[in-house]
């Protein structure tokens, strides 16, 4: 099957609902580490937002969304009912935790918004499976990096929107005191439900089931003919298995210092930028994994997912090390793209990677432990790893902020190395191409 099976209308619908899931991040979540921060005082207890999210959206995946969606089929009409339920759990906690916050209560403030946020993870990551699933529906091992490069893509367009939206928006924590960015997020999910849902009644039954029989005939016939589709020197469950593992290790060493990184940009001893500068920076990631998205999915198509998932492996490993050393915004702006470039190639070449592993009946359950450890990102690695590290060394060795977020750095990068050297060793080896 080619993208272009699709029809028009119907991308433009996908394109259009990804578009506001990014954007919605890049508004919300581009200050809101800074912002919780300020209510509770340390790294540590900063990073639990990230962690318990995760923990919820990945149990919520595993354990109930997944089985769902393989059971019953259930793939737009997840991400609908997803969508809502975040729109209005939003607002919730914008009230609970205002509440606190005019009682001068802000640590309770904060840790209202670690559990509301939480709780609205576990019902909205009902919408990641869906969407995951959908993807891997209608794409095969012969279109599907390119079709996922096209949708990272417009993913990140997306997001840069979300984050200069933020720079605006935010004000010094007022955005998120006032209500006005969780008011923007919350009207962001409702018309990105809307959208999916007209996108599920322009499509006709039949054309649903041209689609799916479409990409599972043709991944039968790419396996039987041994064309593009990878062969494995171990059991497909194994490679899996051993990509996970990898995979979880590289996540760590890149998010553990996510919640450092903007705290690391605005110290008085460092580059002291902005709000409009960070938001520049964060803005520059996602600049650099736009124009790696489109490129990363096509290479991934005609090279192999491994060879290109090395090469932005290398890329994420090396970066992290300059960062203590970049002298302006500027200089930081494109080191960071750099950096963006690199996690867009592997998020990009990983996800075609694990539809071509993944059996289609069992899309749903092993998709939602791919989105379990790419959710690594918002925040264990910085409870576990960035967070302590910081904080022993300021609070118990008595170094300062930015030597101790420099050596985080640097952990990172080694954490990234160790995993693509697993990578390597149990996966790469065990996937060749053929021809």
């Amino acid at each position: 099957m080619q993208v272009s099976t699709i029809r028009r209308p119907t991308l433009y619908g996908l394109w259009s609902f990804q578009f506001l899931t990014m954007m919605r991040r890049g508004v919300f979540y581009s200050f809101m580490y800074i912002y919780l921060f300020s209510l509770l005082g340390n790294v540590t207890t900063t990073a639990t937002l990230g962690t318990f999210t995760m923990l919820l959206s990945a149990a919520g995946q595993n354990l109930l969304w997944g089985k769902i969606s393989d059971r019953y089929r259930l793939r737009a009409q997840l991400i609908v009912i997803g969508e809502v339920i975040a729109g209005f759990t939003y607002i919730i906690v914008f009230f609970v935790h205002k509440y606190f916050i005019e009682g001068g209560d802000d640590f309770t403030a904060g840790l209202a918004l670690v559990t509301g946020l939480s709780v609205l993870e576990f019902f909205w990551s009902m919408s990641d499976v869906g969407w995951a699933a959908l993807v891997t529906d209608i794409t095969t091992p012969e279109t599907r990096g390119g079709f996922v490069g096209a949708i990272n893509f417009v993913m990140s367009t997306g997001r840069m929107t979300g984050i200069i939206i933020a720079g605006y928006l935010y004000l010094d924590g007022s955005g998120f005191r006032q209500g006005t960015i969780f008011f923007v997020v919350s009207a962001m999910l409702l018309a990105g439900a809307v959208v999916i849902w007209l996108v599920s009644r322009a499509l006709k039954p039949r054309e649903i089931s041209d689609l799916l029989g479409t990409a599972r005939k043709e991944e039968r016939n790419l396996t039987d003919k041994s064309q593009t589709s990878p062969t494995y020197g171990i059991g497909p469950d194994q490679v899996f298995t051993w990509f996970l593992a990898a995979l979880t290790i590289i996540v760590l060493g890149v998010a553990s210092i996510n919640q450092i990184f903007p705290l690391f940009l605005k110290l008085s001893d460092g580059l002291r930028a902005t709000d409009l500068e960070v938001s520049l920076i964060l803005s520059a990631w996602t600049l650099g994994g736009m124009t790696a998205s489109l490129g990363a999915g096509r290479l991934a198509d005609r090279l192999g997912r491994g060879a290109v998932i090395i090469a932005g492996l290398v890329l994420a490993a090396a970066t992290p090390l300059f960062y203590g050393i970049v002298p302006t915004v500027t200089t930081m702006a494109v080191i960071y793209g750099i950096n963006g470039m690199a996690f867009m190639t592997l998020q990009t070449a990983g996800f075609a990677l694990a539809g071509d592993i993944i059996p289609p009946p069992r899309r749903g359950r092993l998709l939602s432990r791919y989105n379990a450890v790419m959710a690594l990102t918002w925040g264990p690695a910085g409870l576990l790893i960035g967070g302590p590290i910081a904080d022993i060394q300021t609070r118990v060795l008595g170094a300062s902020a930015r030597t101790a977020y420099i050596n985080a750095f640097v952990v990172s990068s080694v954490l990234i190395s160790f995993g693509t050297l697993v990578f390597l060793a149990k996966v790469k080896s065990s996937i060749t191409k053929t021809t």
